[in-house]
């Protein structure tokens, strides 16, 4: 594919993205940028968040790691269910009730203000950079296959992503973004489908046989019992998986604000349900296409690995341009579908929970005073990738980012656990000073495990981290309520 070609394919694609915030949109007001008027149909928000979970990075990151990991990812898959489970049996029943805009509200009247800070303060570090590096990963495929050719920096491919995305999200925010997650959803199922169908062609593997290749595959072992060291082990995975579900879609502004949108706390469960089926299914088709491209790059000698399988086979194995225009379209999809709800959090979070805009001005300040605040994190995400071009090796982001969560929102799971699980008061004033302390002890007894006694947590630094923040928090405890 030629670069003007990628790049006519973009601005088509973006062109329909602001087509939708233009229909979207009427008036722009803070109710509609925040929660849609609580107006959208559960079925829409249930789509769209498949999207916005699985991102560029399960676009590009899962299929490359079925080389080193085998399914193994499939065990932290099967954790997400139960985390669904109790975002949909706790954490909605009590958003709903206290009808929440931000979800880190709850924590001001459980504990006070600083506690309240502190959470909305480690999720605005844990999007920031959750988000950045998902952009980053599709940033750097578009730089490769296109940008470079024509001399663009890198910071211009980042600053122009950037500005797309804000060009269809400032006035209208999440009332826009059910819809257009909706769209980019579909878009990238439609490319994974694809690539299936071109390499199991190319491979001779027809549509029925397909399952079977795959079962009969060593690289399809899902569950690892063998080593209770290792960070595969089931145990730690399925864990894992089932607290991550739990800290980045109940705990996170982000996931929530779209379930907060939905007409009333039944709906929010029905989306929740069903979006938990179609992830679990979505994921698996995503392992099964990286053992797809796995086995066909040894048969064809591609040397490509990691996060690079997926773009190379799709754009430079010769398959056809069909399979590279749906990658890319996929791709764009998968990284939008996150960015854009990533972005209108940001906002919502900065501004309600850190300015206070709905106890301190005026609704038309409020709008004017969100406005600048959408600049503002745009800018920073900008600068936040620009930097990860520099700082990030050629391990796959997707394990850097599960791990990077572990540390930033283990005080929230923390938090959150202690808080709805037991009845005592807390010193609030300390708990900045907990939830700043706990990553830098979740890292040295990590360290000090790993050296030790060869003992890997994985992706199971999650759960440690909260534990240490709990415990913490029994530490600073005053008396029962």
């Amino acid at each position: 594919m030629e670069p003007l070609h990628i790049i006519l394919l973009i601005a088509s694609y973006f062109g329909v993205l602001i087509l939708i915030s233009i229909l979207t949109n009427r008036g722009g007001s803070n109710a509609d940028f925040f929660k849609a008027g609580k107006q959208s149909p559960w079925y829409l928000v249930a789509f769209g968040m498949i999207g916005a979970s699985l991102s560029g990075v399960t676009f590009i990151s899962v299929p490359g790691w079925v080389e080193a990991s085998k399914f193994s990812y499939f065990q932290v898959v099967l954790g997400y269910t139960v985390g669904y489970a109790v975002i949909g049996i706790v954490l909605l029943p009590l958003y709903y009730r206290l009808n929440l805009t931000s979800i880190y509200t709850y924590l001001e009247g459980r504990f006070g203000k600083a506690s309240y800070k502190t959470g909305a303060s480690f999720f605005l570090l844990s999007r920031i950079v959750g988000a950045s590096f998902r952009l980053y990963l599709v940033a750097i495929v578009l730089q490769s296959l296109v940008f470079d050719s024509m001399n663009v920096p890198f910071w211009a491919t980042v600053s122009i992503t950037i500005l797309l995305i804000w060009l269809y999200t400032f006035k209208s925010g999440i009332k826009t973004i059910v819809w257009t997650d909706t769209l980019q959803t579909l878009f990238m199922l439609i490319a994974v489908g694809v690539a299936i169908y071109y390499v199991s062609d190319a491979m001779g593997i027809s549509s029925g046989t397909i399952f079977n290749f795959i079962a009969e595959s060593d690289l399809s072992q899902i569950f690892f019992f063998d080593d209770w060291k290792s960070g595969d082990h089931f145990v730690k995975q399925f864990l894992s998986g089932a607290f991550i579900a739990i800290v980045m879609t109940g705990l996170d502004q982000d996931m929530m604000q779209k379930n907060l949108t939905c007409r009333n706390l039944k709906d929010a469960q029905k989306n929740m349900f069903w979006f938990t089926i179609v992830l679990t299914v979505v994921n698996f088709i995503f392992l099964a296409l990286g053992l797809l491209l796995t086995v066909y790059a040894e048969q064809y000698g591609i040397d490509a690995h990691k996060d690079q399988l997926f773009p190379t086979i799709a754009t430079q194995s010769g398959l056809g341009i069909g399979i590279a225009i749906f990658f890319l379209l996929g791709l764009i999809a998968a990284a939008y579908s996150s960015a854009d709800s990533a972005l209108t959090s940001l906002t919502t979070s900065f501004s309600i929970d850190i300015l206070d805009i709905e106890k301190k001005h005026e609704p038309t300040t409020q709008i004017k005073i969100r406005k600048r605040i959408h600049i503002l994190m745009s800018l920073v995400l900008i600068v936040v990738i620009i930097f990860f071009n520099y700082a990030i090796g050629d391990a796959s982001v997707i394990a850097k980012l599960f791990t990077f969560a572990g540390y930033t929102y283990g005080p929230l799971l923390g938090l959150y656990a202690f808080g709805l699980f037991t009845n005592w008061k807390i010193r609030d004033s300390l708990v900045p000073v907990i939830a700043i302390l706990t990553p830098f002890l979740g890292y040295a007894l990590s360290f000090l495990c790993s050296y030790l006694f060869q003992f890997e947590f994985g992706f199971f630094i999650l759960v440690l981290n909260g534990f240490i923040t709990f415990l913490g928090l029994v530490l600073i405890r005053t008396q029962k309520n």
